[in-house]
C-alpha cells in the first residue's frame, strides 16, 4: 500500500471518486484554493485509488484546517486499518510542509443516523481511523439554516445594539461570555489556556473569517447593563450566524433569542437567501433558541478533535 499526496495527473481520477465531496465541488474549489493537491492524499494499491483524504483551508492559508472527506473502497478488507495509515501518512507530510496539522474532522450524517445500521457503521470505522492520528474528542453538532420564508421576528425593545469598533471592548466581552459557557470549543479551551487566551483566540477565528467587523454588534438592556454580543459572520459559502452569548449575569431571561434576531435581521437586510448555523448538541438553550426562531435543523455533524 502506497500513501502520497495528489499529482496533477490525479486529478480526473481522485474527482471521480463517489465520496461526501462530490466531483464538481472537489474541482472548483481546488481552482478557488480551498481544496489543493498537497491537501488531498490517497492510498494506491497495485495502482489503484483505494482512499481518498480531503482537506480543506483557507484560501490564502498556509495550512489544512478541517478533514472534510475520508472515503476508502467497499472492498478493502479493514476500511478503518488503511484509513488510519493515510490519515498517520498525511499528518507527517503536514508537519513537515507546515509545521501543523490540521484540526478537526467533520462529517455530516443524517439527523436520524442512529436509526441506520449503515450510517453507524459509517461513522463507527471513520472514528477508529482517527484515533490512529488521536483524534478521539467528539462532538455532535446541529446544523440550522433560515432562508426568507422563515421571516424574521421585529425587535421587542428587550435590548439594544450598537457597534463597538475597539477591539479591546470586544475582547472583554468575549472573555466575559465563556464564563460557564455551555459550548464544548470553549471549555476545552478554557481548560488548558486563560480566559483572555481563550477570547483571543475566539474574537481572533471571527475577524479572520469573511464576514464584516462592522457587522459586530454589543447588546445592553435598556437601563444600559451589558447583555451580551452578536458576531454576524460568514462562511466561504453563506452568511452565517457566527457567534452570540450572554454574559452570566443576564443568563436564563431568554436573551440568547433576542441576539439571534438581531443577527437574523442583519443578514436579511443585506439581502441574505440562506443563513447557516450550528450549536452542539448539549448546548440545549442555543438550539432551543435555533427552532425558535424558526431555523431548521438540517443535519447533523460529528466533529472529532485532539483531546
Amino acid at each position: 500500500m502506497r500513501f502520497r499526496s495528489l499529482r496533477d495527473d490525479d486529478v480526473d481520477r481522485a474527482a471521480a471518486i463517489d465520496g461526501t465531496v462530490h466531483a464538481q465541488r472537489f474541482r472548483t474549489e481546488l481552482d478557488n484554493g480551498m481544496f489543493r493537491r498537497e491537501w488531498t492524499w490517497i492510498a494506491e494499491d497495485a495502482g489503484r485509488m483505494v482512499a481518498r483524504a480531503v482537506w480543506w483551508g483557507r484560501a490564502d492559508g498556509v495550512r489544512p484546517l478541517v478533514l472534510e472527506c475520508l472515503w476508502v473502497d467497499d472492498s478493502v478488507h479493514d476500511r478503518s486499518a488503511v484509513a488510519g495509515d493515510l490519515l498517520s501518512a498525511a499528518h507527517r507530510g503536514f508537519r513537515q510542509r507546515c509545521g501543523a496539522v490540521p484540526e478537526a474532522f467533520v462529517m455530516t450524517v443524517p439527523n436520524d443516523w442512529h436509526s441506520d445500521p449503515a450510517a453507524r457503521a459509517a461513522v463507527a470505522w471513520r472514528r477508529d481511523a482517527l484515533a490512529a492520528v488521536g483524534f478521539t474528542h467528539e462532538v455532535r453538532r446541529l446544523r440550522f439554516e433560515w432562508t426568507p420564508d422563515i421571516g424574521v421576528a421585529d425587535p421587542d425593545g428587550r435590548l439594544v445594539f450598537s457597534p463597538e469598533p475597539d477591539d479591546a471592548t470586544m475582547l472583554d466581552v468575549f472573555r466575559r461570555i465563556g464564563d460557564g459557557s455551555l459550548d464544548d470549543e470553549t471549555r476545552k479551551n478554557r481548560a488548558r489556556m486563560s480566559p483572555d487566551e481563550t477570547a483571543r483566540r475566539e474574537m481572533g477565528f471571527y475577524l479572520r473569517a469573511p464576514g464584516r467587523r462592522e457587522w459586530w454588534r454589543t447588546a445592553h438592556t435598556s437601563d444600559g447593563a451589558l447583555a451580551g454580543l452578536a458576531v454576524p459572520s460568514a462562511t466561504s459559502y453563506h452568511p452565517n450566524v457566527g457567534y452570540l452569548g450572554v454574559v452570566p449575569e443576564q443568563r436564563g431571561r431568554g436573551l440568547v433569542r433576542q441576539i439571534l434576531d438581531e443577527i437574523t435581521r442583519g443578514h436579511a437586510g443585506r439581502g441574505a437567501e440562506r443563513i447557516t448555523a450550528t450549536t452542539d448538541v448539549t448546548n440545549v438553550p442555543m438550539a432551543t433558541a435555533f427552532r425558535a426562531a424558526g431555523y431548521r435543523n438540517t443535519e447533523t455533524r460529528v466533529q472529532l478533535t485532539a483531546p
